[in-house]
């Protein structure tokens, strides 16, 4: 037997005495791959995946949000990618989080736990990489932020990077507008929402509206408005036809059908948990200034033409929206979301971030955001951003997925960026996954409407 023979077989051997010598866990081995199911004393459930010819490498991945009952852990962002990671070596694991919904005091926590659990039963890594999608790109940012010493390096996939208190003022906009502006005299809440059936009853009572105001000109154009301070893109679905650059009706048709999505997910569900949590409402549009915002969004051209189209005025809806009362915030629940949601900016390791560029969700526009809180910081040097060409909220391939991990993996070895162009990244995914699509794109990102970050004291005023 070769020096490698017998180390391997050794690691083997020790892999599987590590993880059957602990009760807590269910533990299935395949001839490829030790894979371990266990719970933390916070409750989170834990999965991990380590092939039997482990690379050194652990991804420690964070999932996306959870509205529940089902809270399982995961450990990888699809099944694909999954695969592909294995059979190349790595060491996959991730937790479930104590409780679902917007659970980062749980979630930053039972993550390091998992990574804890993974070095008792299988030695320390070599090298140990941060990642996760949608809300768990919160997650992730908060261990950046917090614990760089646990990691090497990180990567967000369409994150949450704005934070906590950026993200639900940014949700409120869109709403404010629609109901100020489509259903004035309703007396649906926005804020201070009492519990999930009131949240059901306001989502269901503005979708409504938002209907029927898709049957005229004038509707359209005021959904168009409200989209535009979301930053809502034009393509926003894979299944949806990408609109020519003047077509503005279907550029807001499509907008439309977020707008909904919109109102069913996040406006009011997610935000009454969240402000369950955070002990009151976290947001305000107090000071809000919405011609400047309209005119800083990536789509105000298109609600410009649509207003022209429906005979409508643009100036007299935006001094509607000035005159409207406005909604202050709970100093005590900004403060919690700011502490526990928000970032500093300041990186002392390299993170990729990526997104695609239309996701009505989280934004392209959240990666503005993010550089302006870690420039602030004085970090820029350690943070990379990348685009994806394609619409939807987190629909990367597994050769994309795989090219930014190994773009932060050259960064982590050599001690610079490298290959970060839109050429490099898709050679680097073809030649990692030739199966699946390779759509990174040189893209700048306009400017998050509502930013909130610990980089500028300001914000908050």
């Amino acid at each position: 037997m070769t020096t490698g023979a017998r180390a391997r077989t050794s690691l083997a051997a020790a892999l599987l005495l590590a993880v059957t010598a602990l009760p807590t866990s269910a533990v299935a081995a395949t001839p490829d791959t030790t894979h371990v199911d266990g719970r933390l004393p916070s409750g989170a459930a834990y999965m991990m995946d380590v092939p039997a010819h482990w690379n050194g490498t652990v991804l420690l991945f964070g999932h996306g949000y959870t509205s529940g009952p089902a809270n399982p852990a995961q450990d990888a962002p699809d099944d694909a990618t999954k695969a592909l990671l294995l059979q190349r070596g790595y060491a996959l694991i991730g937790s479930s989080y104590a409780t679902t919904g917007w659970a980062v005091t749980d979630a930053v926590p039972d993550q390091l736990a998992t990574l804890s659990a993974f070095t008792e039963r299988f030695g320390a890594a070599s090298r140990t990489i941060a990642w996760g999608r949608s809300y768990g790109g919160l997650v992730t940012t908060a261990i950046a932020e917090r614990h760089p010493e646990r990691i090497d390096g990180s990567i967000s996939l369409c994150g949450l990077v704005h934070g906590g208190v950026a993200n639900w003022n940014n949700t409120l906009d869109p709403v404010f507008a629609i109901k100020m502006l489509l259903a004035p005299d309703s007396d649906v809440p926005l804020v201070d929402i009492t519990d999930q059936t009131a949240a059901n009853d306001a989502a269901n009572a503005l979708t409504t509206v938002v209907d029927s105001a898709q049957t005229t000109a004038e509707g359209r154009a005021r959904i168009a408005l409200a989209a535009a301070l979301h930053n809502i893109p034009v393509w926003n679905q894979p299944t949806q036809t990408r609109p020519a650059a003047t077509d503005w009706d279907g550029q807001q048709a499509n907008q439309y059908e977020a707008v909904k999505g919109l109102l069913k997910i996040a406006a009011f569900n997610r935000r009454q948990e969240s402000e369950a949590r955070a002990g009151g409402n976290m947001s305000w549009n107090t000071g809000v200034d919405y011609a400047k915002l309209l005119g800083q969004s990536s789509v105000r051209k298109e609600v410009t033409e649509l207003y022209r189209k429906a005979g409508l005025s643009l100036r007299a809806d935006l001094a509607a929206l000035d005159r409207a009362p406005r909604i202050s915030a709970d100093p005590s629940a900004v403060a919690w979301m700011a502490g526990t949601s928000s970032f500093t900016g300041r990186l002392a390791k390299p993170q990729l971030s990526v997104h695609t560029i239309g996701d009505a969700l989280v934004p392209v526009q959240t990666e503005s955001a993010l550089k302006r809180a870690v420039t602030a910081a004085g970090s820029a040097s350690r943070l990379r951003q990348a685009y994806t060409d394609n619409a939807g909220h987190c629909t990367f391939s597994p050769a994309e997925q795989l090219a930014a991990l190994h773009t932060l993996e050259d960064r982590l070895t050599t001690g610079k960026w490298v290959g970060t162009d839109p050429a490099a990244l898709n050679s680097r995914a073809t030649r990692a996954d030739p199966s699946t699509p390779a759509r990174y794109v040189s893209y700048r990102p306009t400017p998050y409407l509502r930013p909130y970050d610990l980089a500028h004291p300001a914000d908050g005023r």
